[in-house]
């Protein structure tokens, strides 16, 4: 089974930025893709990391997912997928954000995220 993780200055984003109620269905979006891991757009890759985004209304919500692991269709060999949303922007910050998802890739890995 894949399993989702929202880092904590996420979803303390979501909670400010939006109404409880929209706060939740945003929240149930992202769970999705413990169904289809595969949605999401991809926007590049970093060490073997990809970083795609998933859309809801006119903001961006980026996650991380290993990019080995991604390949295999199979359910069965999807047991220990993991993907860490980690970033939220609209679409004038999205270049921004997404560069500075790359440096800290770069830098730290992905523990610099937790």
């Amino acid at each position: 089974m894949v399993k989702i993780e929202i880092v904590k200055s996420l979803a303390i984003a979501i909670k400010k930025k939006f109404s409880r109620v929209e706060a939740n269905k945003i929240i149930d979006l992202l769970y999705t893709l413990e169904n289809s891991p595969h949605k999401g757009k991809v926007l590049g890759t970093v060490g073997g990391i990809v970083i795609k985004e998933l859309k809801y209304k006119k903001f961006r919500f980026y996650f991380l997912v290993d990019g080995h692991k991604l390949k295999i269709t199979s359910e069965e060999d999807l047991i220990d997928l993991l993907l860490r949303f980690v970033r939220m922007s609209d679409k004038n910050t999205q270049r921004k954000v997404i560069e500075e998802i790359k440096v800290v890739l770069k830098i730290i890995g992905p523990k610099g995220f937790e």
